[in-house]
């Protein structure tokens, strides 16, 4: 059966989980009378509950004699690792574009990496049924986007088709019937080039992406890109630098058949497939036969632009919800997290208990702690931290990114001031169409930290904020942090109605009553810029002597609740986040006051 490699890359929310929903649906790969759950892509529990893509993933689906190996991607640039690695198993993309909003930062951001392999790129306008859809714009959107990245010929020469992957066609001209996605199987086939492979030559392949499956140990996913693997095979693993990893045998080698696989005997070259037996091997390493000496060559990863640091939670609370609460505990995750996401890098800290986290930004790393959370982990997370560089001249560099933002019109105002005092530069302002404004800003990533909930603060929830990595340019300077001080409670116990009742002239809460707080747990938000230590617990005084119309109802305003990115970007220098299976909690790094005096003048002497 002949083989077709072929990815979908889009921005976040463009469709490409859904597309590959019809795609496996129309393949005949589900009986007619099977459940299948919308997203079938979207497989863990995270990806289900945010509505977006975090992990790469691989189906594959059979269209008149051909198999169609297709690799679904995340569209946020935070996954943006997950994107570069895969690329190097496809030979052609469905560059997926939205038919109102157009081309968009990460749709420009993965489709570079593609052109720069040389793939040839097949456009599918999607959401074409869309009222506010302007479909001819978009495509000439597209072809700019591509002489913008410095496209060749044969790649500007692309094809083009219109689509709505939740209603299930594509058609090559809109007025002609909408009745299926027939059209888009067939310019796969037809467009994509099959896989130049040698059969005859020994096995090799790389590893592209890494799994831990509980009955089979790690399973180790690439393209084969010579030769025949069959199972139980001896074979090497080789680093990136051409040193033997270990030797190995493949008592498994798995192919994907719709959203399964399925155990195969053995695997050719072009095929995409999932070998087990191997202990060491990771992403970026190439399988080979025991003679292999020359690894093959890895796609290289952009670097982490923010860090954060992950310590144990020694909080007076800790160990109540969470069980792995040990700071060896939290290392082997974290080892553990690396073998398979390439775009995150750790590093042991100064202190014992704690370890510097790298990554492409406050989502990845918020994904991460959300998934520990979720296995149990207890932790304190530290304020994000822009990585700078060193300059040729031994100036500093620091990352800036490109924003596009898509706000009302009557908001626009407020966002270019807001983004101007993050020291940010507008490069582009135009209508985008029913009342909205597109405008575009190269930001320090400094900046960004903890601007998103005041930009949905300011443009009332209406404004929609994306945001990709540009380049390092040298540092631009102070910019302003948080305004606001806080309450700090400077008592252990449980919080009082009518002491957080008469403190509300002071700020508001983001905890209720009845709440465990302690000492240097921030209780909430001061409404002026220095911080206040406020006594939650205190209760109100009883007598035996009551008079009519001295008691007062307790109506206590709603606490405001922060989700764990909320929590990360509210936080300052001298802040940590607790996070427990249970509890998200604000706490001060040093809990005692006369601790935190003394830091605070060390500071001030630095």
């Amino acid at each position: 059966m002949e083989i077709r490699n072929v990815a979908i890359i889009a921005h976040v929310d463009h469709g490409k989980t859904t597309l590959v929903d019809g795609l496996l649906k129309q393949s005949g790969t589900f009986r007619d009378n099977q459940n299948v759950a919308e997203r079938a892509m979207d497989s863990n529990d995270l990806e289900r509950e945010r509505g977006i893509t975090i992990l790469a993933k691989c189906t594959s689906v059979e269209w008149e004699g051909y198999r169609l190996n297709i690799v679904d991607t995340p569209g946020h640039a935070d996954f943006g690792g997950e994107v570069e690695r895969i690329l190097s198993m496809v030979d052609g993309v469905v560059v997926l574009v939205d038919a109102a909003e157009g081309p968009m930062p990460q749709t420009k951001f993965v489709t570079q990496k593609a052109l720069g392999l040389g793939l040839k790129p097949i456009i599918v306008i999607n959401k074409a049924d869309r009222p506010d859809a302007r479909s001819d714009e978009v495509l000439d959107e597209c072809f700019d986007l591509l002489v913008a990245l410095d496209a060749d010929e044969d790649q500007l020469d692309f094809p083009v088709l219109y689509a709505s992957a939740k209603e299930g066609w594509a058609v090559t001209d809109l007025s002609e019937p909408k009745e299926n996605l027939h059209p888009l199987f067939d310019l796969i086939v037809k467009h994509v080039k099959a896989p130049e492979v040698d059969e005859k030559a020994p096995f090799r392949m790389l590893v592209t992406t890494i799994e831990a499956n509980p009955y089979l140990g790690r399973l180790l996913t690439g393209r084969v890109e010579s030769g025949v693997l069959k199972t139980n095979d001896q074979i090497k693993g080789l680093s990136r630098k051409g040193g033997k990893i270990e030797d190995a045998r493949a008592t498994k080698i798995m192919a994907f058949r719709g959203l399964e696989r399925e155990i195969i005997s053995e695997a050719r070259a072009g095929d995409i497939v999932s070998v087990a037996g191997l202990f060491k091997t990771t992403v970026a390493d190439t399988l080979g036969t025991p003679e292999e000496t020359e690894p093959l060559d890895a796609q290289p990863i952009d670097p982490p632009t923010i860090s954060m640091t992950f310590a144990i939670n020694s909080s007076p609370l800790a160990g109540r919800d969470g069980d792995k609460v040990q700071s060896r505990v939290i290392r082997a995750r974290l080892l553990k997290e690396i073998e398979g996401n390439v775009s995150i890098r750790v590093e042991d800290s100064a202190d014992a208990d704690a370890y510097i986290v790298s990554g492409r930004g406050e989502l990845q790393l918020g994904v991460l702690i959300e998934t520990m959370r979720r296995e149990g982990f207890e932790l304190s997370i530290s304020r994000p931290r822009v990585l700078f560089r060193e300059g040729e001249n031994g100036e500093t560099l620091e990352p800036i990114e490109e924003v596009v933002v898509d706000v009302d019109d009557e908001f626009s105002g407020v966002v270019v001031e807001k983004i101007a005092l993050r020291k940010g530069a507008m490069t582009d302002m135009r209508p985008s169409g029913g009342g909205k404004t597109r405008i575009t800003f190269h930001c320090p990533t400094r900046g960004l930290i903890g601007y998103h909930g005041e930009f949905l603060t300011d443009t009332r929830g209406t404004g929609i904020m994306n945001r990709l990595f540009h380049s390092y340019v040298p540092h631009k300077g102070e910019i302003p942090g948080r305004r606001n001080g806080v309450l700090i409670s400077n008592s252990t116990g449980k919080s009082v109605a009518f002491a957080l009742w008469n403190l509300e002239a002071r700020g508001f809460f983001f905890v209720g009553s009845g709440i465990d707080v302690y000492e240097g747990m921030i209780l909430g938000e001061h409404n002026r810029p220095n911080d206040l230590e406020v006594n939650a617990l205190k209760a109100k005084q009883l007598t035996n002597i009551r008079a009519s119309g001295t008691d007062e109802a307790v109506r206590l305003t709603t606490p405001r609740k922060l989700s764990l990115e909320q929590a990360i970007a509210y936080i300052d220098d001298d802040e940590l986040v607790e996070v427990t299976p249970n509890h998200i909690r604000l706490r001060k790094r040093h809990l005692d006051p006369h601790e935190r005096k003394k830091a605070s003048r060390e500071k001030v002497a630095i």
